[in-house]
């Protein structure tokens, strides 16, 4: 864990400086903080991070700078792991970060205060896992739009795709549904099958998955 670096990006500097010890209490080494997206952008070209932190509302406008700077950053470095923090669900946003691969997460700052679990996503997500807000995959649940995809899916494969959309693994998974993890293998290859998701590798295909449940709204 100690070998985890991490760029923060944000303009509230209370808030980033919390975070950066909250990080590095907790073993991650934090090589640089930045006020705005031209820091960023520089802080990750010079340090090249496993994880940038960043808030998605930024000056000099505090509208999408953020955002923008994280897709130039996946653009140019690809192997950096990209954290985007909200204070609101916004799924429009949260579908253009995660239909860039994995090694994103998307996740409201009210949820930073869960100090286990967020050090646990920041590193999942350095690792090159996917993580999305639970708020955010309850607010795309209640508004599917009618020709669901997911129709086809049973009631138990819908909460363990729900799960996975969270950045799960199939061990948490089984965990949090009370049964062991091969029947959680089972439902996952199922979910894949009836999707259509037959021909990519497995990691790519439970990307897919996510991006066809949030989509799904």
């Amino acid at each position: 864990m100690a070998d985890t670096q991490v760029v923060l990006a944000d303009d509230d500097v209370l808030l980033r400086e919390g975070l950066a010890s909250l990080l590095a209490r907790s073993g991650l080494d934090v090589v640089g903080q930045a006020g705005d997206a031209v820091q960023l952008l520089d802080l990750v070209r010079e340090r090249r991070p496993e994880l940038a932190i960043v808030d998605i509302r930024m000056p000099p406008t505090n509208t999408v700078e953020g955002l923008r700077a994280a897709a130039e950053i996946r653009e140019r470095h690809p192997e950096v792991g990209i954290l985007v923090l909200s204070a609101h669900a916004e799924a429009e946003h949260a579908m253009q970060l995660l239909a860039s691969g994995g090694g994103i997460g998307y996740l409201l700052k009210s949820r930073v205060t869960d100090v286990e679990d967020f050090v646990d996503t920041a590193l999942r997500i350095a690792r090159g896992g996917s993580v999305v807000d639970p708020a955010l995959v309850q607010e795309l649940v209640s508004a599917r739009r009618r020709n669901d995809p997911l129709d086809a899916l049973s009631t138990r494969e819908r909460e363990v795709l729900s799960l996975m959309a969270e950045g799960r693994s199939n061990a948490g998974i089984a965990r949090r549904l009370w049964v062991t993890e091969g029947t959680v293998e089972k439902h996952v290859r199922s979910i894949l099958t009836k999707l259509g998701l037959t021909e990519a590798d497995d990691d790519h295909r439970r990307v897919l998955a996510v991006l066809t449940f949030l989509d799904a709204r």
